[in-house]
């Protein structure tokens, strides 16, 4: 007798589980075209709610406030650009510092001269560089103070210095400081200024090796100064 084929089936949502989560996609897509618009203190959730084509109660339903779902789009925004799990497959198998480094930053620019830096995401990102408010300060805590560390330790790796020392700090400014670029300028402006500057899709990986070389350069001079520093110190001391 013929065997009867078994099909192992997905596991069932709870009922009205797809439709919740399409009212809430909905929400956080028309929430940060209209943050990144307008700004936070000048959005409502009528207004959000409306675009999202949704009832006005559906903002505190699935977000508990504005407030929470202005730190909702920052997060979405963040994990669109570099998510922990894009960063993680990006440095797998990655035991050179270098070879980190010049991973996530061919990530990163790759995010920034995509598709999605004609989308509301950077816009929102960016306004709140420039204008934080108290309603983002959960999400920075949250998203940017981890991330931070996870820079933190790429430089003190490369320096080989402790991750406290200053160098490592202002490394890591030197080293946020062209994405921060990508984010808060007008493009248009940059390449009437320079024209010869490539910002879309197909100059990502020219961009992201000539970042990551700059970068590397910076940081090398940077250690072998620090260490001679150190190294200088004991001498002073006995003097």
């Amino acid at each position: 007798m013929a065997r009867r084929s078994i099909t192992t089936r997905p596991a069932l949502q709870p009922k009205g589980w797809e439709r919740r989560q399409g009212t809430r996609e909905h929400l956080l897509e028309a929430a940060g075209q209209i943050f990144a618009d307008k700004g936070f203190e000048r959005s409502t959730a009528k207004e959000i709610s409306k675009r999202a084509g949704v009832n006005t109660a559906a903002v505190n339903y699935y977000f508990g406030g504005i407030e929470a779902l202005y730190a909702a789009v920052l997060e979405e925004a963040r994990n669109r650009i570099f998510s922990d799990q894009a960063i993680e497959n990006a440095i797998a198998g990655k035991t050179d510092p270098k070879a980190k480094l010049e991973a996530v930053f061919a990530l990163v620019t790759r995010t920034l001269l995509g598709p999605l830096s004609s989308s509301w995401i950077l816009r929102v990102l960016g306004r709140d560089l420039v204008t934080p408010t108290a309603a983002s300060d959960a999400a920075k805590e949250k998203l940017i103070l981890p991330r931070a560390q996870i820079l933190k330790g790429f430089i003190a790796d490369f320096l080989d210095l402790p991750e406290d020392h200053p160098s490592v700090a202002r490394a890591c400014i030197s080293i946020m400081a062209p994405f921060c670029m990508l984010i808060l300028s007008d493009r248009r402006r940059i390449k009437r200024a320079l024209p010869s500057v490539g910002l879309g899709p197909d100059d990502a990986l020219d961009m992201a090796r000539h970042l990551a070389q700059f970068a590397i350069a910076g940081l090398e001079a940077v250690g072998r100064d620090a260490h001679k520093k150190a190294s200088l110190r004991p001498q002073q001391n006995n003097r």
